[in-house]
């Protein structure tokens, strides 16, 4: 019962986060659990919560942006903007 209510106050915790946020959060955590198993030490863990951390933050961030597009106009400039 103990594990079940920690389990909910974290997935409650990640539920007023942004994209970002929750990438960087589950790609850290899923990073540690690989790195830990393959490596069988802490260290292994660390380095794959690193990788994982930025390889969720990377995913999160482009789904923050999700419906927008790049445009150049007519001087060659870029913006962004809802697509077409």
């Amino acid at each position: 019962m103990r594990k079940f209510v920690i389990a909910i106050g974290m997935i409650g915790t990640l539920a007023s986060c942004t994209q970002t946020e929750k990438g960087t959060v589950i790609g850290a955590g899923t990073g540690a659990v690989i790195g830990g198993v393959v490596s069988d030490s802490w260290g292994g863990a660390a380095i794959g919560a690193v990788a994982g951390g930025i390889m969720g933050n990377l995913i999160g961030r482009s789904q923050d942006r999700q419906g927008y597009c790049i445009y150049r106009d007519r001087y060659g400039r870029r913006y962004e903007a809802r697509c077409r």
